[in-house]
């Protein structure tokens, strides 16, 4: 059994309904960039706790952020921090780092394993300037590779997206075009390509048509043995999508209390420029005085022991300094006013 059916057998197991005994079933939804790792974590979780059941509805973090506003799930996930108008419609909501991932362009193209782009032939191929894969941007960017005389197919989300707001952030810094164009968002007017639902339809859409590119997280990458291509960083390195890098990203970003920030093209010469913290959103205050215990004692599980798993399934563990933020953060979270991680250590 490979790699992902064991995570889809996994998260089988723990999306079954809670069946008395004093169970208890969280609900959460949102995000498909984190998937693989949130569905090993619930299972973990599950069997160090069984009475804990966390069922997650991997649907992208647009739905996600709609679900908890209204809440009809106790958490939701987004790899896209919340903007101040959607915040406003969820007073009491708090974003929670959980792990960083890269975002990765992968490719189909027979007989080309290896693939290097400069940010303004990203940006054109996604523009719909640059439509063939021997276009001389490419050929510049690759003098050693065989470059067919094939339409370039580009794939991209046609749900909300976090993976979509982390890539369109990226283009808008790199690309004045771009920027004055389809911008950043969950969602944006696509200049050309087709759509597919999650990670999952784009990394299945790129499998499918020769020619075809588009970006997933790097786990799903691994997981379908697709190549990724190196990208031309901030300080005019070449790189490729490793740990390592999305680590060097964060570096020497700014956390602000709140944890809204965007590490896309961060400085470094290490650094993947395509990276992002993904986040667990959850209320402040709980209302559900078991669902919120349950669901607190798990974060600060995941923020210790779960950052253990991350490597594995192509996850980037949060750095120290953030996690001693988070410990401060879940402390402060409270369960019907009580605060129940206080003297957590």
């Amino acid at each position: 059994m490979n790699r992902r059916n064991v995570l889809i057998a996994a998260l089988a197991l723990v999306a079954l309904p809670a069946l008395g005994g004093g169970k208890l079933l969280i609900n959460g939804a949102g995000a498909t960039f984190p998937f693989p790792i949130y569905s090993k974590w619930f299972s973990a979780y599950n069997k160090m706790h069984p009475e804990v059941q966390i069922n997650y509805q991997s649907i992208g973090s647009g739905g996600g952020i709609k679900q908890i506003t209204e809440r009809t799930v106790d958490f939701g996930a987004s790899d896209a921090p919340m903007s101040d108008e959607e915040l406003s419609k969820a007073p009491g909501l708090q974003h929670v780092p959980t792990v960083m991932g890269a975002v990765v362009l992968v490719f189909n193209v027979p007989g080309l394993q290896a693939l290097r782009l400069t940010p303004e032939t990203l940006a054109g191929i996604f523009l719909g300037k640059i439509t063939n894969w021997n276009d001389p941007a490419l050929r510049k960017d690759n003098p050693n590779a065989k470059l067919p005389d094939l339409a370039i197919a580009v794939a991209h989300r046609s749900d909300g997206s976090g993976t979509t707001y982390s890539f369109t952030d990226y283009l808008t810094k790199v690309s004045p075009e771009w920027k004055s164009g389809p911008g950043t968002g969950k969602s944006v007017n696509w200049p050309a390509g087709l759509g597919g639902k999650g990670n999952e339809g784009v990394t299945g859409l790129v499998k499918q048509n020769e020619g075809g590119i588009g970006y997933v997280e790097l786990a799903y990458a691994s997981q379908n043995k697709l190549p990724v291509a190196e990208l031309k960083n901030r300080d005019g390195a070449w790189v490729k999508p490793t740990l390592e890098a999305v680590s060097a990203a964060a570096a020497k970003a700014e956390i602000p209390d709140d944890y809204r920030v965007s590490i896309t093209n961060e400085p470094g010469a290490a650094a993947w420029p395509i990276s992002t913290f993904t986040y667990l959103l959850v209320y402040k205050d709980m209302p559900d005085a078991a669902k919120g215990e349950a669901l607190l004692r798990f974060l600060w599980w995941a923020a210790h022991d779960g950052q253990k798993m991350a490597p594995q399934l192509d996850y980037a563990p949060l750095p120290q300094p953030v996690v001693a933020k988070v410990e401060n953060t879940l402390r402060k979270l409270t369960v019907q006013g009580k605060a129940v991680l206080a003297a957590s250590k």
